[in-house]
């Protein structure tokens, strides 16, 4: 609605200025100021008496002279490796829920996973003057922090799933042991003792540590795999197939299935119910990603673990907004994974 005339609100053009939001919140044009970019010190109801006034006159800030005013551009760029955007996706989203409270802008850059074209989109970034970045990817091994370009030392950069290999530098992980002790404390309170462990490539971090973690916190309890071993192999859920049915022949008397991811686990489901084994009541299988085009495609259900990617996105845009006022926490922010329990065990 517009302010009518002589109220405050009203402007020549028709369009509310901060003088006109200062007028209505009772305080000086440059308070108003400070409250709206989030500076200065001022008592906490008189920031929301300025915030009120902006929503009850539909105010917008001039952004380009909030830039020439603060040296700051209001964007950040997102730079992943993850060209399908199982990952990125959710950690993308979670940053723009954070970013967008600020009206700040994401400029989102796909490398595929390519050193010359990350070059050419960090380049792109620095010229648009973009306030910070974030990098995330579709694995979580951790990557070379990004350094290959002239200019980016004085930039703000946190890592999101994929940390960095510097220690110094600010990164936000899921919190894998927290995850495996999850999957593995809920077969065991559901009696299951004989607990194999199926997963992906061996040289993927996250195939690596989860069977880690799975077999110290079997350890802990007394028990070890049903097999002896840990099977990896693919991402696949014809590795899941193949890989029950070889568990199985070596272990006939396994009672659950551990899966490093829900791809698997589906796979490892479709050949138990071929056998006609009942799941769960023969055998309970968890999986890992609570990915819904598997978890909920799987017959039954899969219980899963979620890593909470929105949430790793979220944290890192805000220690990114963090490290742009120069308040920089180095090292890495592990974020809690959640269990989602359906009907697979």
């Amino acid at each position: 609605m517009t302010a009518p005339a002589g109220a405050p609100g009203s402007s020549p053009a028709g369009r509310a200025r901060l003088a006109d939001v200062a007028a209505l919140a009772g305080v000086s044009v440059g308070t108003a100021s400070k409250a709206l970019n989030g500076s200065g010190r001022m008592r906490p109801e008189t920031r929301q008496r300025v915030l009120d006034a902006v929503a009850t006159l539909g105010f917008r800030p001039n952004q380009h002279a909030q830039s020439l005013h603060t040296g700051r551009s209001w964007t950040v760029g997102l730079v992943t490796t993850d060209g399908i955007g199982r990952f990125s996706t959710p950690v993308l989203l979670g940053a723009e829920d954070a970013l967008g409270a600020g009206k700040i802008s994401v400029l989102l850059c796909d490398t595929r996973g390519d050193t010359i074209r990350e070059q050419h989109h960090l380049r792109n970034l620095l010229d648009r003057r973009v306030d910070g970045i974030i990098v995330t990817g579709r694995r979580t091994d951790a990557r070379p922090p990004l350094t290959s370009v002239d200019g980016l030392e004085n930039i703000p950069v946190v890592y999101a799933l994929s940390p960095s290999t510097d220690p110094a530098d600010t990164s936000v992980v899921s919190d894998d042991p927290g995850g495996t002790a999850l999957a593995v404390d809920h077969l065991l309170a559901g009696g299951r003792t004989r607990i194999a462990h199926v997963t992906g490539p061996e040289h993927h971090a996250a195939a690596r540590d989860r069977a880690r973690h799975a077999v110290d916190h079997l350890d802990g309890a007394g028990l070890s795999l049903s097999t002896g071993r840990v099977h990896f192999g693919e991402w696949s859920e014809a590795w899941g197939r193949r890989a029950a049915d070889a568990v199985l022949r070596t272990a006939p008397d396994t009672d659950a299935f551990f899966c490093g991811n829900d791809q698997i686990a589906r796979g490892v489901a479709d050949a138990l119910r071929e056998r006609g084994v009942g799941v769960p009541g023969d055998i309970a299988v968890v999986g890992y990603d609570n990915w819904d085009t598997m978890a909920l495609a799987s017959r039954p259900p899969l219980t899963t673990v979620d890593m909470n990617l929105a949430e790793i996105g979220r944290i890192a845009a805000l220690r990114l907004l963090e490290a742009i006022e120069d308040d920089v926490a180095p090292g890495a922010h592990t974020v809690p994974c959640r269990l989602v329990v359906r009907e697979s065990t």
